[in-house]
């Protein structure tokens, strides 16, 4: 990871884990899940919308990076990413609730038992690296997640809200460096 596409595939990296476990035990369709906002589902059932991208304050590197023996590479960025996930059932209006509140359990169960993104492949692990991606839920009042969710003309709806975070953004800059090769040292006695 670490590309200028690192914000978009941390966010597919999430609904492939989600498709890869819901489909077909809880949804019968992978193309259910997707990344979408609110307000614009479409035909998505779980929606999964970023909210927020913020500077990792944890995690904030200032030297510059070898690379070969005479070149220099800027440090990379790293970013939390807050995501909204929301469900909208379409089914019988007497069960609707009832299967959105199913899914969001087992979406709970899901992030749960795979709480990290490998750092380099985005591939869902139990086991965390140091800079793997941490998928973690957020306590939010009720208040932050009405203000999240505004969507014109309707109401608030029942949503997850997960960050992940660190995910690397590498800088494209770099320069050359002078190494020191090779050094001569003379010894002389003084008088």
């Amino acid at each position: 990871m670490g590309r200028s596409t690192s914000i978009a595939d941390a966010g597919m990296a999430i609904v492939k884990l989600l498709r890869r476990e819901l489909v077909p035990d809880t949804l019968q369709n992978p193309d259910a899940i997707g990344l979408c906002s609110p307000a614009d589902r479409g035909d998505y059932i779980v929606g999964i919308h970023l909210y927020d991208i913020r500077e990792s304050e944890e995690l904030r590197v200032n030297t510059m990076i070898a690379r070969g023996a005479e070149e220099l590479q800027y440090p990379p960025s790293y970013v939390n990413l807050y995501y909204m996930i929301t469900v909208t059932s379409t089914g019988d209006i007497k069960f609707r609730s009832s299967e959105e509140h199913k899914i969001l359990g087992r979406i709970i169960q899901i992030l749960s038992d795979y709480p990290c993104l490998d750092r380099e492949t985005l591939e869902p692990t139990a086991l965390r690296k140091q800079l793997d991606v941490e998928i973690s839920m957020q306590n939010l009042t009720l208040e932050d997640k009405m203000r999240i969710y505004s969507v014109p003309n309707a109401g608030y709806k029942l949503s997850l809200f997960y960050r992940a975070a660190p995910v690397e953004i590498e800088s494209t800059k770099s320069r050359k460096a002078a190494r020191v090769m090779d050094i001569d040292f003379g010894l002389e006695e003084k008088r």
